[in-house]
C-alpha cells in the first residue's frame, strides 16, 4: 500500500470510531521503511481527526512499518504482543498508546 492509500485507510477508520468518552488524545504515527511516512490522529471533543502532519505537542508517537500498521488498524495485530516483540515502538505516554489502540478496535 501506498501513503496515499493509508492514509485514505485511516481516516475511513477515524469516521466511525465512537471517541465520545475521550477527552483529547493526540498520537503521532511513524510509518517506516518503503512506504512510510508520518500523519498523526488526534481525539478532541469527541470527535477524531487525521492528517498527514507532524505533531509536535502530542501524548505519544508510536513507530512501525507500513505492513504492521495496517495490521494493526484492522484488527490483525494485537498491539501489546506488538509492542513485546518490538514490532511497534512507543514514545512518550505508553498508556495514552494503549487508549489509541482501544480507540481503533
Amino acid at each position: 500500500m501506498t501513503f496515499e492509500e493509508i492514509m485514505t485507510a485511516v481516516k475511513k477508520k477515524a469516521a466511525v470510531i465512537d471517541a465520545g468518552k475521550t477527552d483529547f488524545l493526540a498520537v503521532q504515527v511513524n510509518l517506516t521503511g518503503e512506504n512510510g511516512g508520518v500523519f498523526y490522529v488526534e481525539v478532541k471533543n469527541g470527535k477524531v481527526s487525521a492528517e498527514p502532519y507532524e505533531y509536535n505537542d502530542r501524548n505519544c508517537a508510536i513507530t512501525m512499518t507500513p505492513e504492521n500498521f495496517m495490521k494493526f488498524l484492522n484488527g490483525k495485530l494485537d498491539p501489546v504482543f506488538a509492542f513485546t516483540t518490538g514490532k511497534l515502538k512507543v514514545e512518550g505516554d505508553v498508556g495514552k498508546a494503549l487508549e489509541f489502540s482501544k480507540l481503533v478496535k
